[in-house]
């Protein structure tokens, strides 16, 4: 776990991760921004020969070793406003905790292409993180933050479960992969490392989002 959200004297003894992606199942929400969270856990698990297969209670999972570390891949498929149904008893049941956890998801407070890694905070109207800070009892716990605000007025509920919209398509692979990077110098260097490297503005973008 990245140790810099440790409090002093409290590093986690046990090195393994769980890297949850946050989206809703099915082929009809595949390509829709809500689902990037899918979206880089596939490239991840891609990219270490996984099979995201096995059904451990409301998740599809898949474990390995990214960057060296022993780690779990989780796809919950209780759709978004239910992600956290099953992800503590999956956490308790493999000896992890909430500081073990490292959460992919969209975020509509930030432009497309933007990128946030947080070590707590609030869900910001994101239900899928509201569910599994209720379901885990704190809001500590890592985040790897997508922006996808196309930079229009829109209906936020029809935005996110609608295909991406045209001028955003070819740049949907960059960002999965970015974000991908992203997660896995989480885990070889730490979150504020990756803080660091990854953490930017909407490309064309010259003031910092929070």
């Amino acid at each position: 776990m990245p140790d810099e959200a440790l409090p002093e004297g409290s590093q986690v003894v046990d090195q393994a991760f769980c890297i949850a992606g946050l989206g809703n199942p099915g082929i009809r929400y595949a390509a829709t921004p809500h689902n990037l969270g899918f979206r880089v856990l596939d490239e991840l698990a891609k990219r270490y020969s996984l099979h995201i297969t096995k059904m451990e209670g409301a998740s599809l999972t898949a474990s390995g070793r990214i960057q060296d570390k022993k780690t779990f891949l989780i796809k919950p498929q209780t759709f978004m406003n239910n992600s956290g149904v099953g992800l503590g008893s999956f956490l308790k049941s493999h000896n992890l905790t909430h500081r073990n956890l490292i959460v992919v998801y969209d975020e509509l407070d930030l432009p497309w292409t933007g990128l946030r890694i947080k070590l707590t905070g609030s869900a910001a109207g994101h239900n899928g993180v509201k569910s599994i800070i209720a379901a885990l009892r704190t809001e500590v716990f890592t985040r790897v933050r997508v922006g996808i605000h196309p930079g229009h007025e829109i209906d936020a509920v029809e935005y996110v479960l609608a295909p991406f919209e045209r001028g955003m398509r070819d740049q949907v692979e960059e960002t999965v992969f970015y974000t991908a990077d992203a997660v896995e110098t989480i885990l070889a260097e730490g979150a504020h490392k990756a803080m660091a490297k990854f953490n930017r503005r909407a490309q064309g973008m010259n003031q910092e989002e929070e």
